[in-house]
């Protein structure tokens, strides 16, 4: 097993941190627990922020959880250059954090939408995308009320101009998001957002669509040897 630590948060009402616990041992790092109540990041070489309804999700999703002690630890962290990926529930507490811009609203449909997606991948330079190609289409699954990424139309511009759109629907968009984005990365790369569940595309076994989302797994392994 690599020696490369992943921590994975649990808020209360966090559905997926096991999930991720598994995906990060599948690739033969280490998991390691991070409370929502906790000052310590117990010395991580990175952290997923997964999904789920944190809080309860109330007053928005997220907007609770991004005042959780763990979270003063990780906003600075990530700022120094931590690598850190939020799906889903995680994706929208890192923008009410302001690590990653815009917001995510209702879906279009008013409904939830739960199925499996085929995106994009539009960025491979970031922590969490290195080991895919350029341009390479994988289908992860969706499972979300709120996951309309929406933007002002300069936040838009920028990222569309600098490179920061990371994972893009294709084959229809399921939450009616600007510009068909499914994921985010910030300037330097090492903070990434997204609403599909790469850690839901790991193992055949559970009858996952595929194993796709061991990717972004390899990616940060990848990034943290080469680091």
């Amino acid at each position: 097993m690599s020696a490369a630590r992943v921590g994975v948060v649990t808020f209360p009402g966090t559905l997926d941190d096991q999930d991720a616990a598994r995906a990060v041992h599948l690739v033969g790092a280490q998991a390691v627990p991070l409370w929502h109540a906790d000052h310590d990041l117990k010395g991580v070489d990175a952290v997923f922020l997964p999904g789920g309804f944190s809080y309860g999700d109330y007053l928005r999703c997220g907007a609770i959880s991004r005042f959780a002690p763990i979270m003063e630890e990780l906003v600075p962290a990530a700022g120094a250059g931590l690598p850190v990926i939020g799906t889903c529930n995680g994706f929208q507490i890192l923008c009410e954090a302001h690590l990653l811009p815009g917001a995510l609203t209702r879906n279009a449909s008013l409904h939830y939408v739960c199925r499996d997606q085929r995106v994009r991948i539009e960025q491979t330079a970031t922590a969490w995308t290195n080991a895919f190609d350029q341009g390479q289409e994988i289908v992860l699954p969706v499972k979300h009320g709120e996951g309309r990424y929406v933007a002002s139309d300069e936040t838009l511009a920028a990222l569309e101009a600098g490179g920061h759109v990371v994972v893009r629907y294709v084959g229809g968009n399921p939450n009616g998001s600007l510009n068909d984005i499914a994921g985010i990365r910030n300037e330097a790369g090492n903070v990434v957002g997204l609403m599909p569940h790469p850690e839901h595309a790991v193992e055949e076994l559970v009858g996952a669509p595929s194993t796709d989302g061991l990717g972004f797994f390899t990616s940060i392994l990848k990034n943290l040897v080469d680091a």
